[in-house]
């Protein structure tokens, strides 16, 4: 569900990076007047773990789609709304600056779609209310199902009314909309699955891992949790990435029923044309890969055009997918720990001017 550039007008994509740049500040604000000794790491190596799932597209029977997490749900189970909203954005920006994953216009658009709804709707009003507590239990994968569906059909709807603000695309809103959301019915289903299976996991290892354990146990050392996310995300981007479904993402696949085209082409000049060469620069490996000379499909001749592909290999062993999983993962680590260490350090600062 990463929108590129060409679904966006720039004031839609403007007014999203404002409202999100606005969250971003608000949540930070939040977890500086509150944070956990044990927050920080926890915030490192879930925005890895969550980078690196997110590589996993799996596929959806009977369509010829796929899709994959979006995490949003997981972050907010294990750090709490605010804190799960800046590691989301934390991934996103990795993925878009360094890996050409969502445009740049559009990254206002992706934090908001894939950060707020189960950070600030799906958890509070549905998981927590739902789950009360009782980790590993069918009550919790039920509510953990519930939750990640109504979060995800929010955002695939969020996704279609920016592009209709936007104007600058030609796909129909009703269609978009019915190819759209059942979909990422499907997706959602195995979000939910999987939030359920790593909370229950956090929750048997180590309970006090959770946003929801008393601020008397919030210094206990969750060495067993960081270490048992941190070998998942390095497996899961290193070598599971490998295995990742080739057919289009729930977002491609609509935008393909719906005008026959997985992409569809940026405005030439203005902003569209400036940020994509920004992007350019910054995509040290795009599309989680080496860069590579080959002409790009827009390039191909019409005889390229017509001859039939050959199928992508699969599994697709690739050095260039595993270093950028691994490396991306790091980054993503770096920048969350970076986050949380400034607010913990403004944190103390505000706790020492006070006394």
């Amino acid at each position: 569900m990463h929108m590129a550039d060409a679904l966006i007008s720039p004031a839609v994509g403007g007014t999203m990076w404002a409202i999100s740049g606005g969250l971003i500040a608000y949540c930070a604000n939040k977890v500086k007047t509150s944070i956990r000794d044990n927050l920080v790491p926890m915030m490192g190596v879930l925005g890895a773990f969550i980078f690196a799932a997110q590589m996993i597209n799996f596929s959806i029977p009977g369509t010829g789609s796929s899709g994959h997490l979006g995490g949003g749900l997981i972050l907010t189970a294990l750090l709490g709304p605010y804190a799960a909203f800046l590691v989301m954005a934390s991934v996103l920006t990795v993925q878009a600056f360094f890996f050409a994953d969502g445009g740049l216009l559009a990254l206002g658009c992706n934090i908001f779609n894939l950060g707020f709804f189960p950070a600030f709707v799906a958890y509070p009003l549905i998981y927590r209310a739902f789950v009360k507590g009782q980790y590993g239990t069918s009550r919790a994968w039920v509510g953990a199902i519930i939750a990640a569906v109504v979060g995800l059909q929010l955002g695939a709807f969020s996704v279609v009314l920016e592009t209709k603000a936007s104007g600058i695309s030609e796909l129909p809103f009703g269609t978009f909309v019915l190819m759209m959301l059942p979909i990422h019915l499907a997706i959602g289903v195995v979000e939910g699955l999987a939030t359920a299976a790593v909370v229950s996991f956090v929750a048997r290892a180590r309970p006090e891992a959770l946003q929801t354990a008393p601020a008397s146990e919030a210094s206990v050392s969750l060495r067993p949790v960081l270490i048992g996310l941190a070998i998942a995300a390095v497996i899961m981007g290193g070598v599971a990435s490998w295995f990742a479904s080739t057919h289009p993402d729930g977002l491609e696949w609509s935008m393909a029923k719906v005008s026959g085209k997985e992409e569809l082409e940026s405005p030439g000049d203005g902003i569209h044309k400036s940020l994509a060469e920004v992007q350019e620069r910054t995509a040290f490996l795009p599309d989680y890969g080496f860069k590579s000379g080959e002409a790009a499909p827009e390039t191909a001749t019409p005889a390229e055009h017509a001859a039939a592909p050959e199928p992508e290999p699969w599994p697709a062993v690739n050095a260039g997918t595993s270093v950028a999983g691994i490396v991306g993962g790091l980054m993503t680590l770096a920048l969350a720990c970076l986050i949380g260490i400034a607010l913990r350090a403004r944190s103390i600062q505000r706790t020492c001017g006070n006394g």
